[in-house]
């Protein structure tokens, strides 16, 4: 069996194990909360730090949590000058890989740096990734096949979706050689199940069902399932549905676990359905053999309602209709009123992958965030459909140079300019000219010129419908394809898409060395969700407030205690030891099935007086391991 192999890749194997963790701090001055309230990390989140470091820093929050990840990395063309400069622990890759020194066409072994950059990032990417997650990774031909190669190694061959081609320049691009390329990749993979990837619609179909308001067929089951699809990954997707009895439901999966919806409370469907109308399919269904919830073996699931005549298909992976360079530069341009950043993406590129996830609510993770396209790109699309998504953008320390038009517009480094992106897209910004907006496109074909009145019939439906929102709908095919376009004179403000964020940076590392003598220690919140992760592999997403027993979170066969305060004084004193009393109140917790972890600075016991109690101390922080398999 063929192994992907180049030069540093012992030294990087496992060195997003090694990397420490640092906990996020809220930037209250660069955040933009919600009015009348204070930023949290349950919010869009822009993390201003490597992303190595960054990513890391979500590992103990997000594991298995995020739906959809899309990054743009440097595409090592030799010019972009980007420098390779991780802290692997190794004298020899330190040797190999001078400190900020850029890596240029030059440089013969660019290559090898690119994919020791690369491969400890998409170790941390597999790992934040959810069970029906998709990975999108967006890269051009100096790199395409070494990408592949470590997708594959890290996602698995089987997992590939796509090498989705995407047109960059309609006229072939800028070379003058005899082949002119025009065009870039996005590689496509997914975590695990399919469950979660959308389908196209194209009409036709049948609708086999009826009820007051018309004819339907049974949709997709409302009930998420796959990763994060348990009620405590997302406690507002849990509440209850009225069934065609008037009794109100909740999310139970047949295995008899509390699960969740896949979309919130405030979805216009859902929030039709709370209304009384006939918005969802109901059937009973079994609970699995041998499980009962109130004494009950049957369930009510609830399935959407399609009304439209339609077929599913599978997204066409050949991109010539989702936006150009050219259209990512005058969306920076539209914004700032300056081109003040490179090569920026596309809206509407990022808008297609996003809507390959099915979820209303996915939470969108960009590690190589640059101008920030991919958060606009959400908050565009929860406009579009009142989704829920979330972003999370993570951008690198990157000085601007004072040549620089962003240097010259008051901006120091690329992160504030995400920033204010987003801010800008957020709550409006000034311009002057013609606002364009998709309303509808069909692909022309032979079979589409033959259901030519019922198309039009489709057009004229939409223009009637939206046209009112627009000074006119332009109607036109290019490329193939039938577009209805809404248009709308701009003389003075774009209004904002709505939305909020919370800008971090990171604290300093946790060591037992930081705990005792930092001046800057990580909040309890932060430390608990870490220890929890590292010890059992779970993710803990809420944490109560300390009690006299400590307790933080607990999985099926472990309850876990955290005895700790971010007072330097407070852990060098007795209170922080684990003493008799305290282990009392931890042992009077337990029942048969389960044991304790104890993490705490210290402890006035052995361990041969915990073990009979069914306690485990563990050393902050160092002690920390995982118990999964135990």
């Amino acid at each position: 069996m063929a192994t992907l192999e180049f030069k540093g890749k012992q030294f990087v194997y496992a060195h997003h194990l090694t990397v420490p963790f640092r906990p996020l701090v809220i930037d209250e001055k660069l955040s933009l909360p919600p009015k009348g309230e204070k930023p949290t990390l349950d919010d869009n989140l822009i993390i201003h730090a490597d992303n190595l470091h960054g990513l890391k820093a979500l590992v103990p929050t997000f594991a298995g949590a995020i739906d959809i990840i899309i990054i743009d990395p440097p595409y090592n063309t030799g010019e972009e000058g980007w420098c390779y400069s991780d802290q692997v622990n190794s004298p020899l890759m330190r040797e190999w890989v001078k400190k900020n020194s850029p890596v240029d066409k030059e440089d013969l072994e660019r290559h090898d740096k690119w994919m020791c950059m690369m491969w400890p990032r998409l170790q941390l990417l597999n790992e934040l990734l959810s069970d029906d997650g998709l990975i999108a990774v967006m890269i051009d031909d100096n790199e395409v096949f070494h990408l592949g190669c470590l997708m594959d190694a890290v996602f698995g061959a089987h997992h590939r979706l796509a090498c989705a081609p995407w047109q960059t320049d309609p006229s072939g691009g800028k070379s003058k050689g005899a082949l002119r390329i025009g065009h870039e990749y996005v590689l496509i993979y997914r975590k695990g199940s399919e469950d979660s990837l959308a389908r196209q619609q194209l009409e036709t179909g049948e609708l086999d069902l009826e009820d007051e308001i018309g004819k339907y067929r049974k949709g997709r089951e409302l009930l998420k399932w796959g990763g994060a699809s348990l009620r405590e990954d997302r406690e507002k997707a849990w509440y209850g549905l009225p069934n065609p009895k008037g009794e109100e439901v909740f999310p139970v999966r047949n295995d008899g676990r509390q699960g969740r919806w896949r979309w919130g409370a405030k979805h216009p469907l859902i929030l039709q359905a709370l209304s009384g109308k006939p918005v969802f399919h109901w059937e009973r269904r079994p609970f699995d053999p041998g499980v009962k919830v109130q004494g009950q073996t049957e369930r009510w699931v609830p399935y959407q309602k399609i009304r439209k005549e339609s077929r599913e298909f599978g997204w066409s992976t050949w991109l010539d209709r989702h936006g150009v360079n050219a259209d990512g530069t005058e969306e920076i341009k539209a914004i700032f009123g300056n081109k003040i950043f490179d090569t920026p993406k596309p809206v509407s590129l990022l808008k297609w992958l996003i809507g390959l996830h099915v979820d209303d609510d996915a939470i969108v993770l960009d590690s190589f965030a640059g101008s920030g396209t991919t958060g606009h790109a959400v908050v565009s699309a929860n406009q579009d459909d009142e989704g829920s998504r979330r972003f999370i953008l993570v951008q690198m320390p990157e000085e601007l140079a004072e040549t620089h038009p962003a240097y010259k517009m008051g901006f120091r480094d690329v992160a504030h300019v995400t920033a204010e992106r987003m801010r800008r897209v957020m709550k409006g910004y000034k311009w002057e000219g013609t606002a364009k907006k998709e309303l509808y496109s069909r692909p022309m074909n032979f079979t589409a010129l033959k259901k030519a009145a019922e198309i039009l019939g489709t057009v004229e439906g939409v223009e009637n419908l939206e046209g009112k929102d627009y000074d006119r709908v332009v109607k036109s095919v290019e490329q193939d394809t039938l577009k209805v376009t809404g248009e709308k004179k701009i003389t003075e403000k774009v209004e904002g898409l709505g939305g909020s964020f919370t800008f971090c940076t990171l604290g300093d590392e946790i060591t037992m060395d930081g705990l005792l003598s930092g001046k800057k220690m990580p909040d309890y919140e932060s430390l608990a969700k870490y220890v929890f992760y590292t010890a059992t592999g779970q993710t803990l997403a809420k944490v109560p407030k300390p009690k006299t027993d400590w307790f933080i979170g607990e999985t099926e066969n472990y309850r876990v205690h955290l005895i700790y305060r971010p007072d330097r004084d407070w852990l060098r004193g007795n209170e922080a030891m684990l003493d008799a009393p305290t282990v009392e109140k931890i042992a009077g917790g337990l029942d048969k099935q389960h044991k304790a972890l104890v993490f705490a600075p210290a402890k006035f016991m052995s361990q041969r007086e915990l073990t009979p109690r069914r306690v485990e101390f563990c050393q902050l922080p160092y002690a920390i391991y995982r118990i999964l398999g135990d």
